[in-house]
């Protein structure tokens, strides 16, 4: 590990490429859960779903990440021992905070249930309570790898969890429909429970093999830095990390106790709001997920890199890295938000025509089109989030999050619970929410990265590309007839002239490609 930073570049290929499959994998997973459970099935599914991401973000979030750092950190020193040692006393944490995590919620079961206002989400609740303590166990392993820059086992681990959902969750949920729809959205859950623990005994698994690989005299030695110091270290990156990740979780929960009301006090059904909440949490989201895996490939590969090359106080590495984050952002999030939003009612029909009646289509794709546009927004909260992380600036996000959240509650509230907007005010919440912090997140991350903001990279070449995309896709779907050919059809020119277009404007350099077409012969 000695030596140069590796490229960021790297990490973000094999992440990314493992993420589009497993958020593709993840929404072929919620087209038959949808049709299993119905519109309100799924709504009871996604009231659970907020509570278990809040704790486990609350109790996982921060320390993987400050793992992932302290581990670059004492490799760039030639220090494994001490990079084994942030391991050990990491996993001890989470093993204490996951458990303990895993019990309230658990035994505080009832109390959620009041919170959310509905009954049947009892037995949910329960069933998926185990996950939290496996998944922090889990995060442990996935931030030790992570710092040796190896992004592989993770993927790996990833595409267990999905795939593993659509083996298991879905058999599972059916099972459970057979005899009530909170047994079947509790059968759901359940099967993440079994998946994550599959993805743990295969993350222990490599992790032991590994360790048999590496040089025992280098990890036998006595370690330099002493447990207090360790784990002083570990909590004071942590903590601000934790706090900043679990913010929009926290929004999430919220959400999911405030919405339904917010819109039956706008005049709807309980059913009505139920069933909308469910397509904009359970599809319309879901979708919006599948881009946003890139946005955390950048996330887990920045942090290392950048952390190592500031311990070997590498400048040229930082910006490097930094840029080179920043601008895949741009890259992927640019067209991801224009072709989702232009195709919005196409794709929601591709994968949802079977299950929503022709009116909550137009309602789908009407929020599709909006939230679309968060996707770019997202992916560069998450690069600059994890370029300040990897510079040791890790409370900057944390205070950018907290307020465009803050402005997220008030703006849904509002909105939401004003007639004739209702859920449509979700989409402009979180637009508002991610503006918030992707603005100052580009200032602070050029001041203290020392570079200048380069404008033409990062917005106007992948942006003028994406809305060349963006016109021809639209001019095809006004000449085609709808269907899910001419849907896939429309994706694959919107890729071609995206492609096309980048390269033109030079918003694709010649080592990036040079770099593709390496990975590939290695492939």
């Amino acid at each position: 590990m000695a030596g140069q930073a590796k490229s960021v570049a790297k990490g973000i290929s094999v992440l990314g490429i493992s993420g589009i499959i497993c958020k593709v994998v993840g929404v072929l997973f919620s087209i038959p859960l949808a049709r299993i459970l119905g519109d309100k099935g799924l709504g009871l599914f996604q009231t659970v779903f907020p509570t278990y991401n809040l704790l486990l973000t609350l109790s996982s979030a921060g320390l993987p990440v400050a793992v992932s750092r302290m581990v670059a950190h004492y490799l760039a020193k030639e220090e494994p021992q001490n990079a084994s040692r942030v391991f050990r006393i990491a996993l001890q944490i989470l093993f204490v905070i996951g458990l303990t995590f895993s019990l309230m919620m658990f035994f505080s079961n009832h109390l959620l249930v009041s919170l959310v206002g509905v009954e049947e989400a009892s037995l949910g609740f329960r069933v998926i309570a185990p996950c939290v303590f496996i998944v922090c166990l889990l995060s442990a392993f996935r931030g030790y790898i992570q710092g040796h820059q190896n992004m592989v086992p993770t993927a790996i681990s990833q595409l267990i969890e999905q795939v593993g959902k659509v083996a298991i969750s879905l058999p599972l949920a059916a099972l459970g429909m057979q005899r009530s729809m909170a047994e079947g959205a509790a059968g759901a859950l359940l099967g993440i429970t079994i998946v994550e623990i599959l993805a743990l005994v295969y993350m222990i698994v490599y992790t032991a093999l590994q360790r048999r690989k590496s040089d025992p005299q280098a990890l036998a030695a006595p370690a330099t830095a002493s447990f207090k110091e360790l784990t002083r270290r570990l909590v004071a990156i942590s903590v601000p990390i934790t706090i900043s990740a679990c913010i929009i979780p926290l929004a999430q929960f919220i959400d999911s106790a405030l919405m339904v009301n917010r819109m039956v006090n706008a005049g709807l059904t309980r059913d009505t709001a139920t069933s909308l909440y469910g397509i904009f949490s359970g599809m319309v989201i879901r979708l919006i997920n599948i881009p946003t895996a890139l946005a955390l490939a950048i996330s887990m590969s920045l942090v290392p890199a950048v952390s190592y090359a500031k311990s070997l106080e590498d400048h040229a590495a930082i910006v490097r890295e930094s840029n080179t984050g920043l601008r895949y952002a741009a890259l992927i999030g640019f067209p991801c938000s224009i072709g989702m939003s232009v195709l919005a009612k196409p794709i929601l029909a591709f994968f949802y025509s079977g299950t929503l009646t022709a009116s909550r289509l137009q309602t789908a794709s009407e929020l599709l089109t909006v939230s679309a546009l968060t996707v770019f927004l997202f992916t560069m909260v998450q690069a600059t989030t994890s370029i300040l992380q990897g510079l040791h600036h890790q409370k900057i996000p944390m205070y950018t999050m907290i307020a465009g959240v803050s402005l997220k509650v008030l703006l849904n509230y509002l909105l939401i619970g004003t007639p004739g907007i209702d859920i449509h005010g979700g989409p402009i919440a979180s637009i508002v929410c991610y503006s918030t912090a992707m603005i100052p997140n580009l200032f602070f991350c050029c001041k203290y990265g020392k570079m200048k903001f380069n404008w033409l990279d990062w917005i106007l070449r992948p942006g003028l590309a994406a809305g060349a995309m963006g016109a021809a896709i639209w001019g095809l779907k006004m000449l085609l007839p709808a269907g899910r050919i001419t849907t896939i059809l429309l994706v694959v020119a919107g890729v071609l002239v995206y492609a096309a277009a980048a390269v033109l404007l030079k918003a694709v350099s010649k080592e990036d490609l040079s770099a593709l077409l390496r990975r590939k012969k290695k492939a």
